[in-house]
């Protein structure tokens, strides 16, 4: 008898052990979270390339309640992070077989305040769901488009409003919806440092912008008493724009790094290069990008109806954007002097006996650094000013060669301009001592 209550015991322990040793495995019936989903809610789950954004995006559809990053799609429960990303990996040089998971982000929301349409709508503005397995520069089928639908209600309205998508696509000249519509499987709550990750991290980066197509006829919220479609926004005209050289500035909706982009470059243009703002994420007609856009706002060069350069991303970093301008610009000589601080040899740059009234101003940004008026021959073989125009340069110490110096950089670009010496005429008494080939001189 005691073997016997001994085994049961034992028995007992084992299985209690293996409960709390399984890994969460979630199914459409089960699915559980960081916060619950009671009978006045609803939730579909969706992939959109990097959940970073994709939770971003989606929060900000009104009577949305609670977005949460996570995986789902795979064929293996209970992993993480890294663990999809190794098989993701294995996968693509054929030492292993399955299906992976996908980033994804469970959306829940108020059917009394958004529509289930509504919320497909804005996942599928969000992104571009026509690129396989791969959103942008993110290449992987973890990153691939897809709809994971838990009863057939939702199953129904994802293919109808794919359909729909599909012709607006097709219209504005995009390929065929590639987006994974199947039921949910083995849902897994991602890492906590993964959720609410760019409002944690203000500075984190996670390219999402859709393509400028508007789903037709969407209808946000449930308070809209009438339902119109918003026009979407037409591909840039390229008869309009400078064929030899044109900057495009690809922006999109709700882009706070847009916003900042126009704060800090946009507003203060005044570069030779002409520039022009877009929500649509094609070339210009007729024109060619090298490759998709996958995040916003991205600038674009081009030159003869051929991009030839980007910027992908803004985050404030006024001197690196500038200092990439600047290498599509300026003459390997000009390179030199800019970015690596050199200097031209005394009596061969270029405006030392310009003498005509005018400014000369910064080469890439355009903004005026030195007045003609406060110019003067210093015999030096350097054009040298006695005084910058207000604001326009940057002190900055420089015990190069065994010198003690001032270094004068432009305050716009960054760019090294020369340097400041004490031996000047008044009323300063200071000598701008500056490389005249990083001067650009515009006659009054």
């Amino acid at each position: 008898m005691k073997t016997i209550i001994a085994a049961l015991i034992i028995l007992i322990i084992t299985m209690v052990i293996t409960v709390f040793a399984m890994e969460k495995i979630v199914t459409p019936s089960s699915v559980n979270s960081n916060q619950t989903t009671d009978s006045k809610s609803n939730y579909i789950v969706l992939g959109m390339g990097c959940f970073w954004g994709a939770e971003k995006r989606m929060g900000e559809l009104p009577g949305v309640v609670d977005v949460e990053s996570g995986y789902a799609g795979g064929d293996h429960a209970g992993v993480g992070y890294e663990d999809i990303l190794n098989f993701e990996r294995a996968l693509r040089i054929g030492r292993a077989a399955g299906r992976n998971h996908a980033e994804v982000v469970k959306v829940t929301f108020a059917p009394e305040q958004v529509s289930l349409e509504s919320v497909l709508a804005k996942f599928w503005e969000s992104h571009n769901p026509t690129q396989g397995d791969r959103q942008g520069n993110d290449i992987g089928s973890n990153y691939r488009s897809a709809i994971y639908y838990h009863d057939e209600d939702q199953k129904t309205l994802a293919l109808a409003t794919r359909d729909t998508y599909q012709q607006a696509l097709t219209a504005a000249g995009y390929g065929q919806i590639t987006t994974e519509i199947l039921p949910l499987k083995n849902y897994i709550t991602a890492e906590e440092y993964h959720q609410n990750y760019l409002k944690k991290n203000p500075d984190g980066y996670c390219g999402l912008g859709g393509i400028g197509v508007k789903y037709p006829a969407a209808d946000h919220t449930k308070d809209t008493t009438t339902t119109s479609a918003a026009p979407s926004v037409q591909p840039l005209d390229s008869k309009d724009l400078n064929f030899d050289r044109q900057l495009v500035v690809f922006e999109s909706e709700n882009c706070e790094f847009c916003v900042q982009f126009k704060q800090d470059i946009l507003d203060h243009w005044q570069a030779d290069v002409p520039m022009i703002v877009t929500m649509n994420a094609n070339p210009p007609t007729d024109w060619v990008l090298d490759k998709p856009l996958f995040a916003s706002p991205t600038m674009v060069l081009f030159s003869k109806g051929k991009e030839v350069a980007r910027y992908t991303g803004y985050n404030g970093e006024k001197e690196k954007f500038w200092q990439w301008l600047g290498f599509q610009l300026l003459t390997p000589e000009q390179q030199k002097i800019a970015f690596e601080q050199g200097t031209e040899r005394a009596f061969t740059g270029s405006n030392l006996d310009e003498k005509r009234p005018g400014r000369f101003v910064d080469p890439i940004t355009g903004v005026t650094l030195f007045r003609s008026q406060t110019k003067f021959n210093s015999g030096t073989g350097w054009p040298s000013f006695f005084e910058p125009a207000e604001g326009s340069v940057t002190y900055h110490k420089d015990n190069s060669g065994y010198m003690q110096r001032i270094e004068v950089r432009s305050a716009s670009s960054g760019i090294h301009l020369g340097h400041v010496f004490n031996d000047g005429p008044p009323p300063s008494h200071k000598r701008y001592c500056i490389n005249g080939n990083v001067l650009k001189f515009v006659p009054d």
